[in-house]
């Protein structure tokens, strides 16, 4: 079931109504994501997940909402063959699929644990061809020998994976497609494995693929090298992509992946677009993912960041009885609390927000010293000031 967030939640420019802007996407078709946090997402230097984080993981992107959820590739370890087993047995609503190269032995190790989708990659560019040493002849036997295995071994869905699709010559990419979904694949995905193309590019790519392939499922998946990951994601449901494929906090090799969550708040606040993810469940999975994956975040990360809804500045806690002054959609969405924390740029109103949440009475003769030693431990200290010490500077003044 898409998720609607109300409109007298968002807070976003009149602009992004125009016509030419709103026209570009269907607004009658939910986008769905494929998750893919437990195999490219641990893909990220130093991250490796045990099996017990994994059924966790899964378990809460299942509540997240995704409509797939990317097991894990189980030829890498035992461990990653019991992850992969449990999260299949457990019953979650989201579907389960399965990574393999264009190898039997690959598929195989999926069949043998009931894996029923299954998403098959290879290279096609030149480059990637050339560093694995295949040329075009042996990309097209690999493929249509793996997709042909996987469908007659009774897999339900199988979608080829054309690695470095975006580097790929545009009549090899054409033919590879044709070729896999003749051998039986159900459903294609345009990959940008290096970040390496513009979203402008992106947009006109996918409109291309669609075009070659009429009704079959396309997918995209992107990666986040020049800082454009999401507004790739985006430009590729603009071009008609029915799938977006990427991780929990844009997590994955060298500059990551998409951020699912990300792209569902834009395609939402932004475009009208129905999404196949509850919001309200996003920093509650991003702490979990952190915590597996023994890294953090930045406080101003989009969506999941710590500090998102957290008011220090003086200037701006003077509007902050009026979230759409200083925010672009209500913390409600994504299950924020918005405070007001101390500090070198804390100003009178900020002093005044803060005594009434701890419930202190502080003459309007005494703001102003307060204040002042506020600033001064937080500018000696370069820190916040906690309650604590905000209470005990009070007492001293009053």
């Amino acid at each position: 079931m898409s998720t609607c967030i109300q409109s007298d939640r968002i807070w976003t420019s009149e602009l992004n109504c125009r016509d030419e802007i709103q026209s570009a996407f269907d607004h009658a078709k939910t986008i769905h994501f494929y998750d893919t946090t437990l195999r490219d997402g641990e893909q990220s230097v130093g991250v490796c997940f045990s099996p017990d984080e994994k059924f966790e993981i899964a378990c809460k992107l299942d509540e997240l909402g995704v409509s797939r959820i990317e097991s894990g590739f189980p030829r890498v370890s035992d461990d990653d063959t019991r992850a992969v087993r449990r999260i299949l047995d457990a019953g979650l609503s989201a579907e389960i699929w399965g990574f393999a190269r264009c190898m039997q032995a690959d598929i195989d190790a999926h069949i043998e644990l009931g894996t029923e989708h299954i998403l098959i990659e290879i290279s096609t560019s030149e480059l990637k061809m050339k560093a694995y040493g295949f040329d075009r002849d042996k990309v097209r036997e690999r493929v249509t020998a793996a997709v042909r295995h996987a469908k007659d071994s009774g897999m339900k869905t199988v979608n080829f994976f054309a690695v470095d699709s975006t580097r790929t010559d545009p009549g090899f990419l054409k033919d590879i497609y044709a070729e896999a979904i003749e051998a039986g694949a159900d459903e294609i995905s345009v990959v940008d494995t290096i970040g390496a193309c513009a979203p402008e590019a992106v947009e006109y790519l996918i409109r291309e693929v669609k075009s070659w392939n009429g009704g079959t499922p396309l997918h995209w998946h992107g990666h986040n090298d020049f800082g454009l990951a999401t507004a790739s994601a985006v430009a590729a449901v603009r071009g008609g992509a029915d799938w977006i494929q990427g991780t929990i906090n844009g997590m994955g090799e060298r500059a990551g992946n998409a951020d699912i969550c990300e792209v569902a708040l834009a395609l939402q606040c932004l475009y009208n677009v129905p999404v196949e993810i509850d919001l309200r469940k996003a920093r509650e999975i991003s702490t979990l993912v952190q915590k597996a994956g023994n890294y953090t975040v930045d406080g101003w990360k989009p969506v999941v960041g710590e500090y998102l809804y957290t008011r220090e500045s003086g200037a701006v806690a003077s509007q902050f009885h009026i979230p759409e002054a200083i925010e672009p959609y209500s913390a409600e969405l994504v299950a924020a609390e918005r405070r007001i924390v101390l500090g070198k740029k804390s100003g009178l109103a900020s002093i005044d927000l803060k005594a009434e949440e701890l419930g202190l009475d502080i003459p309007q003769d005494k703001r102003d010293s307060i204040l002042a030693e506020v600033k001064d431990l937080a500018t000696r200290n370069a820190r916040l000031i906690s309650d604590d010490e905000f209470r005990a500077i009070v007492g001293r003044h009053c």
